[in-house]
């Protein structure tokens, strides 16, 4: 029996979500049923953080105890050719028995992505949010400047526990411009509050269209206060990677002193 750390990857948007819940479809009941089809015996996956309904991921983690008599390579393949299309296994490798993928975790970084546009595109609003009016690039950049170092986030998402902390740090923030009106959000921390980073998203847009000014962001950064209500679209929110040993720094830059949370993740 070894225990197995596995990372995967998914199109949320025929998924309910990440975790199991009754008979809806969910990412970790159909990688529970693949891995049963090779022998497990578990009851249930542990896994990094949870992911919304629609929400994407390519560097989502698992873990599990198996008694797997072939290499990790072979159990690899073998999942992957169990699970279905919208699914797949990238990576595994047997960890130390004590591993947990949420509460090992030191960093976690999402992407979202979304594009300006009046009138819809069906082939680029599977994985994209869909904004009009457009944003501007210099709102967008000083907004996400504000973000870096630790914040309560109470204006910003809301713990999973009654009374969890909101008090995140974030590691870096950053939009990129990928096409005349394209836009990429990064943003790492140790932990993220629960639809955080839609809110974000959400919040950074309204500055960049003018609807919401850039002090107003600040401030609820200071002292969290009620800000218009509202959430980007599951569509264009991918977790990109977690991250579990300091000296593996998953992006350039990243390269501040990183500390470990046991909170829920579900940006």
């Amino acid at each position: 029996m070894a225990r197995y750390q596995i990372i995967i990857a998914y199109d949320g948007t025929h998924f309910q979500g990440f975790q199991r819940q009754g008979s809806s479809r969910t990412v970790q009941a159909e990688v529970e049923a693949a891995l049963r089809s090779l022998g497990w015996q578990g009851e249930s996956i542990l896994y990094a953080g949870r992911t919304d309904s629609g929400v994407h991921a390519h560097g989502q983690v698992i873990a599990f105890d198996m008694d797997w008599r072939h290499t990790p390579q072979q159990l690899l393949k073998a999942l992957n050719a169990s699970l279905p299309e919208d699914v797949a296994a990238s990576r595994v490798q047997i960890v130390r028995d004590d591993f947990h993928p949420r509460y090992d975790a030191l960093a976690r970084q999402y992407l979202y992505r979304l594009y300006c546009q009046e009138e819809r595109d069906p082939l680029r609003e599977r994985f994209q949010w869909r904004v009009w009016p457009p944003v501007q690039g210099e709102l967008l950049h000083q907004t996400a400047g504000l973000l870096p170092g630790e914040h309560d986030f109470a204006a910003f998402g809301s713990p999973l526990r009654p009374g969890g902390s909101t008090i995140r740090t974030v590691y870096r923030a950053e939009w990129q411009q990928t096409g005349e009106q394209e836009w990429i959000f990064r943003i790492a921390a140790n932990a993220f509050l629960y639809r955080m980073v839609r809110r974000l998203v959400f919040l950074q847009v309204r500055v960049g269209q003018q609807k919401l000014s850039l002090q107003q962001f600040e401030n609820a950064l200071k002292i969290p206060q009620p800000l218009m209500p509202g959430l980007a679209k599951p569509n264009g929110l991918v977790l990109e990677w977690v991250q579990y040993e300091e000296n593996d720094l998953k992006s350039e830059g990243l390269n501040k002193t990183l500390s470990v949370s046991g909170e829920e993740d579900c940006g």
